[in-house]
């Protein structure tokens, strides 16, 4: 089983390396800096176990790798990015190959399976960070980090307990979900507080207006009928984020985003889910729907990281509701 990793950012980063450390022949995908880097010297992978650097082949395009058949893709790119990858990966030959969306969200799944026949969903549990190319800090301990996985829609079969498995094997917590999507939707109203913490400094304002956000999404999510985890991740307990000396923790993904400067953020598939499914069912989202507002001030740059107020998200609330009353 080859593994290609599609999307070496810090949390791509953090299981190419792992599973090469292990042993196993890993396959990276990647761009920019970051691919030159690799290409240069490997990749470096810091936790509180340590700092090593792993060797492995690394491309710009899906086109430049000869897939075999029992070759498995991890998308771990953002789900801004899933589209075009995926129509890349169709382009360069990809056919019966298992695709896994190690990723935030509960979109990309169904985006997959409109390419691809063989798709599964993965919640993942790895604080991670990546600033400099050719380098990714994991700041999980006692082991780097945890995932559920399963077949999308539901169910399992051989591929999910062979690769859960290989990444048990390689240092990670694993467990085996028949529901997948209900551990990601789960995860999901965790990420609600992403853009929340990057846009506000203060944390007693960060805890207020995700309880608002959350119980939003609780509303629509019970409105629409889908079934959440309500329990905590099975991995919280026997992980503890933990630093690294002479490392800073820059924060969520979405955070990082800001700080590199992509100019655009997942906030439209994590808050913006929660958005779509409010207009699908009527109910209102007043909360989310200015979150996903104050992304793209957060994402442009007109805004500072941690720079809003309460009264930001406030203004925010009011002027779309009076755009919506004309």
């Amino acid at each position: 089983m080859r593994i290609i990793v599609y999307g070496i950012g810090a949390v791509g980063g953090a299981i190419a390396a792992q599973l090469s450390f292990a042993g196993h022949e890993v396959i990276g995908i990647a761009r920019g800096r970051q691919l030159d880097a690799i290409r240069a010297s490997g990749l470096t992978l810091s936790s509180p176990q340590g700092s090593r650097t792993a060797q492995f082949p690394v491309h710009a395009d899906p086109v430049e790798i000869s897939f075999e058949p029992d070759d498995v893709v991890f998308l771990t790119m953002k789900t801004p990015d899933t589209l075009g990858a995926l129509q890349r990966l169709n382009a360069a030959g990809m056919t019966t190959q298992p695709v896994f969306c190690f990723q935030n969200g509960v979109a990309n799944e169904a985006l997959a399976l409109r390419f691809f026949a063989n798709v599964y969903g993965a919640t993942v549990m790895l604080p991670a960070d990546y600033e400099t190319p050719g380098q990714v800090a994991a700041y999980f301990s006692p082991k780097i980090g945890a995932f559920d996985i399963g077949r999308y829609p539901s169910g399992s079969d051989e591929t999910v307990e062979k690769l859960c498995g290989v990444l048990s094997a390689a240092g990670f917590i694993v467990d085996l979900r028949d529901n997948v999507m209900s551990s990601k939707y789960r995860k999901l109203l965790a990420n609600l507080r992403n853009i929340i913490d990057a846009a506000l400094g203060d944390t007693e304002l960060q805890r207020k207006w995700y309880a608002k956000a959350r119980a939003e999404a609780e509303a629509v999510l019970t409105a629409a009928g889908v079934d959440w985890d309500r329990t905590d991740a099975m991995a919280r307990e026997e992980l503890t984020i933990t630093a690294i000396p002479g490392r800073t923790r820059v924060g969520s993904s979405t955070l990082q985003s800001i700080v590199r400067g992509t100019g655009y953020l997942e906030t439209d598939f994590l808050n913006g889910e929660i958005v779509l499914l409010g207009r699908l069912h009527a109910i209102a989202t007043p909360v989310n729907a200015a979150l996903c507002r104050l992304s793209i001030e957060l994402a442009s740059g007109r805004m500072q990281p941690q720079s809003a107020g309460d009264d930001t998200i406030a203004a925010m609330i009011d002027a779309m509701d009076a755009s919506r009353r004309g």
